[in-house]
């Protein structure tokens, strides 16, 4: 097998601030392992860079030169070390693959039902309240996943509730709170029918989450959730993980670490990084699996150059081709 890759850099619709920096633009590297095709999202704040995932993929490489016949045993070669977006773009084309070779899209080789997909929330970074809730307006989606951890958190929430009563939200403060802003906080969004609330202290605050959970507002942790382990581990402190590929290092230890989140009786929403409709539609292939879906990454971004996953508003038209079904354009 020959492996190629190249980054690419994602233009976005809107600046894009959270709690761990504003970006006008995103880098992936996207990569072809003979016509099967992956996406590493390249995201600072988890450790990433261009330099990691090259690294890491030219480890592979001369693994993946003359691999054995099964996707368990192809899979079996990928180092766990090193960048776990590489690992995870690396998985995509293996099981893309696999797909195009049996002729049927992935979701179907999983026994899932496409339908069961949860509907996509659609994510709003943090701006002046005037600019959120115009944005919130723009959308017209009646889910809103909304940005905060900065001064002003409150303002912005009222502001999005006055020009969407209708939409559910959710909050996201990319761990962005102290434990005293998240108390004083969070009786708030009970006040505005806010869903949960993800991420709302640094991960090295595990043991305040047992406090922010008998405030009964539902909490999600995300940036520390990468193995089946950390499921395990943040069980007793939160109702519900938030599962990435990119984080995970691929579809196989995503769809492993939403089996334990739900054995521990905890609730998952699939998330997504600021990616293109490739990794996209990869994690989209495991939505019918999760209670919760925030795969909006494609409606982010200006230049996505794939086709095949599709939204119809909110919901997810998983993709129908082999594999991942997901087809770059022909000029790209």
């Amino acid at each position: 097998m020959k492996l190629s890759w190249r980054s690419y850099t994602l233009e976005l619709s809107h600046p894009f601030k959270i709690a761990h920096g504003t970006s006008q633009t995103r880098t992936a590297v996207l990569l072809d392992l003979d016509g099967g095709l992956g996406e590493a999202a390249v995201v600072p704040y988890h450790g990433e860079s261009v330099e990691a995932v090259g690294d890491y993929l030219k480890s592979v490489a001369p693994l993946l030169a003359d691999p054995p016949d099964s996707l368990r045993a192809r899979l079996a070669l990928l180092p766990l070390e090193g960048s776990r977006a590489a690992r995870s773009a690396v998985e995509m084309a293996l099981f893309d693959l696999w797909g195009r070779e049996l002729g049927r899209p992935l979701w179907q080789l999983f026994g899932l039902d496409p339908n069961l997909a949860p509907p996509t929330s659609f994510t709003i970074a943090i701006g002046e309240p005037a600019e959120m809730a115009a944005l919130a307006r723009q959308s017209a989606m009646p889910i809103l996943k909304l940005k905060v951890g900065d001064e002003g958190d409150l303002e912005r929430l009222d502001a999005v509730r006055a020009a969407r009563p209708e939409a559910r939200i959710r909050v996201d403060a990319n761990g962005g709170w102290t434990p005293a802003e998240a108390r004083r906080l969070i009786p708030e969004l009970k006040r505005l029918g806010v869903e949960f609330l993800e991420q709302p202290l640094p991960p090295a605050e595990r043991e305040a989450y047992a406090e922010l959970k008998k405030l009964g507002l539902p909490i999600f942790a995300d940036e520390p959730i990468k193995t089946v382990a950390d499921v395990a581990n943040w069980a007793p402190y939160v109702d519900g993980v938030v599962v990435k590929l990119a984080k995970s290092g691929g579809i196989a230890p995503a769809r492993a670490m939403i089996d334990a989140a739900h054995g521990l009786g905890l609730e998952v929403m699939l998330g997504c990084m600021v990616e293109t409709r490739l990794a996209v539609g990869a994690a989209a292939h495991l939505a019918p699996l999760a209670e919760y879906a925030d795969l909006d990454g494609p409606l982010l971004i200006k230049n996505d150059p794939f086709s095949g996953l599709d939204y119809a508003g909110a919901r997810l038209v998983l993709p129908t081709g082999p594999g991942l079904g997901i087809t770059p354009a022909a000029d790209f």
